[in-house]
């Protein structure tokens, strides 16, 4: 299962202060789904909005940035989905209804943001 993360309604699900440093949020998750992808061996492409950040370097998720305003992540996300030769195989993560109508429309599979929440603190060192 190939693995697409709506990066930061994943980081917005859970309130703890995400907000005061935004670019750490993206690193954390983008560390933290580091070792999901070195667990599952799913790929994972975690998109986020806005202007390309110091996210680190994740040895097995790529890390797109979408700049362009509100739901610039959600179009690409959508965008990728119905372009994508076997949209079947993307797990989209997310809990926005209206990116989860996108998806799921383009024939691409979706789960919540919660539920992407509770495996990665599984892993958690």
């Amino acid at each position: 299962m190939r693995r697409v993360v709506d990066g930061m309604n994943v980081i917005g699900s859970r309130p703890d202060g995400w907000w005061r440093d935004r670019t750490g949020a993206m690193r954390r998750l983008a560390g933290e789904l580091d070792r999901l992808a070195a667990r599952t061996g799913d790929p994972i492409t975690l998109v986020l909005d806005g202007r390309p950040r110091d996210v680190g370097t994740p040895d097995a998720v790529a890390v797109v940035f979408a700049p362009g305003g509100p739901n610039a992540a959600d179009d690409e996300i959508a965008r990728r989905v119905a372009a994508d030769a076997d949209p079947g195989s993307l797990l989209v993560t997310t809990s926005d209804a209206d990116l989860v109508r996108r998806v799921t429309e383009a024939g691409g599979q979706v789960e919540g943001a919660g539920t992407l929440r509770r495996r990665l603190d599984e892993l958690s060192p």
